[in-house]
């Protein structure tokens, strides 16, 4: 069981050596910043929170940055570190929405901002129950592979939100670092809390598209694109690297994956 400690707000101290592994938004901001400290890892967020994580990833450090607040902390907890930690301990875990259909999963994988959580809130305001947003855990099955139910609520941008998110939903507090707003799990956005097989897995195009497009991947090509769309926290980690790479092998061999792409 991951435990989670949080700490009074303090200013983030400099860090002695560079980060191993940074991640960047498209225009270059930096967002995070992957470090090695005390046998284990310091996940930084400038100016929002640092994580400590234990070598073992079952201990993990919260400290968020002065104003900062515990719903800002919460966030970053569940959306980024959680799944990087759980790559940690062995899970497949992918940028990626999943909802149920019939008694399957369906996911939706793409990197933010080509619609995913829409479709998952699409599906789920029609009575399809969405099992996450994104932070999508995969497992070996009986048969094939699971879905992993996730936090119950999805995140959305604001023109999704007037779209499809009835006024009645139950909105979680806002964070500091976007104006997506959080929508908490309701009779109106359901949410299935149980294991479902998973059924079908489509990678999203980017919209430019004048028409609606479908192609079936081949193995090598979902390979590729689930290597693309991997939650990872140690990339240096060769043994772990090794492993990741053969259970995405076998995932991709499943003969559910497709290309989506529409305008």
């Amino acid at each position: 069981m991951i435990e989670l400690h949080l700490q009074p707000a303090r200013l983030q101290s400099p860090v002695a050596h560079p980060p191993f592994h940074t991640w960047t938004f498209p225009d270059g901001t930096l967002w995070t910043e992957f470090h090695r400290i005390n046998g284990g890892y310091l996940l930084r967020f400038p100016d929002l929170a640092d994580f400590q994580v234990s070598a073992d990833g079952l201990h993990i450090t919260g400290c968020p940055a002065p104003d900062v607040s515990e719903a800002t902390t919460q966030h970053l907890y569940l959306n980024q570190v959680l799944p990087l930690v759980l790559s940690k301990l062995g899970k497949l875990v992918f940028h990626a929405s999943a909802v149920e259909i019939g008694e399957g999963a369906v996911a939706f994988v793409a990197e933010s901002g080509r619609g995913k959580s829409t479709l998952a809130a699409s599906f789920a305001v029609s009575g399809f129950r969405f099992l996450t947003d994104d932070g999508l855990v995969v497992e070996p099955g009986v048969q094939g592979f699971e879905v992993l139910p996730s936090h119950p609520s999805i995140r959305l941008w604001e023109d999704s939100e007037a779209a499809l998110v009835p006024p009645t939903a139950r909105r979680a507090p806002p964070v500091h670092y976007t104006s997506k707003a959080r929508f908490l799990a309701d009779e109106g956005l359901v949410f299935c809390e149980q294991p479902r097989p998973l059924r079908r897995v489509y990678f999203l195009g980017d919209g430019r598209t004048a028409t609606l497009e479908l192609q079936r991947l081949s193995p090598a090509e979902a390979m590729i694109e689930w290597v693309k769309h991997s939650f990872l926290l140690d990339i240096e980690e060769k043994p772990r690297l090794a492993s990741h790479f053969d259970q995405v092998a076998t995932l991709a061999n499943q003969p559910i994956h497709y290309r989506l792409d529409y305008p």
